[in-house]
Parts: C-alpha cells; sequence; structure tokens
C-alpha cells in the first residue's frame, strides 16, 4: 500500500519525535511521511498532497488546528482526510471543541508514540 501521513506541529522536536514513532509504518507500508510547521503550510500541503492522515497540534502561529480542521471538513474535495488532534489542549471543553470541528480522533500530549502507530495503522486500514 501507498499513502500519506502529514504531522503539523509549530514545535520541532514534536515533529521529529512523530516522525520517528511513524517510521516503522512508512518503511512497512509504504507511506510518505510529510511535515509542516504551521497551520498555513498544513492546509497548503493537504490541498496540495491529500494525505491520509494527519496529526495536527492546535495551538500553532498563523491558524490554528481548529480552523484547519474546519477547513478540510468544509471542502468535499478532501472528505477522505481523516484528521487527528494531537494537542496538550487536555480539558474537556477543548476534545469537544476539536471533534466538533471535525477531528476523527482526540489525543493528548505528551504522547503515547504506540497509541499514536496503533491510530495510524487503524485509519490506514492496516491494523491487525
Amino acid at each position: 500500500m501507498s499513502g500519506k501521513i502529514l504531522i503539523v506541529d509549530d514545535e520541532v522536536h514534536i515533529r521529529m519525535l512523530l516522525e520517528q514513532t511513524l517510521e516503522e509504518i512508512e518503511d512497512e507500508f509504504g507511506v510518505d511521511i510529510l511535515t509542516a510547521s504551521d497551520g498555513q503550510e498544513g492546509m497548503d500541503i493537504i490541498r496540495r498532497e491529500r494525505p491520509e492522515i494527519v496529526f495536527l497540534d492546535i495551538m500553532m502561529p498563523k491558524m490554528n488546528g481548529y480552523e484547519v480542521c474546519r477547513m478540510v471538513m468544509d471542502d468535499p474535495t478532501l472528505s477522505g482526510v481523516k484528521i487527528v488532534l494531537l494537542t496538550a489542549k487536555g480539558q474537556e471543553v477543548d476534545r469537544k471543541q476539536g471533534l466538533e470541528s471535525g477531528a476523527f480522533k482526540y489525543m493528548t500530549k505528551p504522547f503515547d508514540p504506540d497509541k499514536v502507530v496503533e491510530v495510524a495503522k487503524e485509519l490506514l486500514g492496516v491494523a491487525g
């Protein structure tokens, strides 16, 4: 299988950690890992590359994760893109807002790398 996963986070060490976490999927299933450092760059890559999964931070410059999520959900040509909000915002009100904005899943930092891989495999349809 081939596919694309996009990581959107303004913190370089989080992007690198997620890239390392997802390497096994990249190697085993031929999935491309893409990265962006802010919401606007992330949205540009989503439109251009149509990734299957986007791991998306909420608190970012230029455009926050909620805004990116809503833009993706409002664009019928992006209906195959599944967004996983991965954020330090752990309050129930934040989770509710994230899911209402169209996120498929809501995960909090610090994250469990095994759980990230599990979620990615599930959304790519290669779990098991």
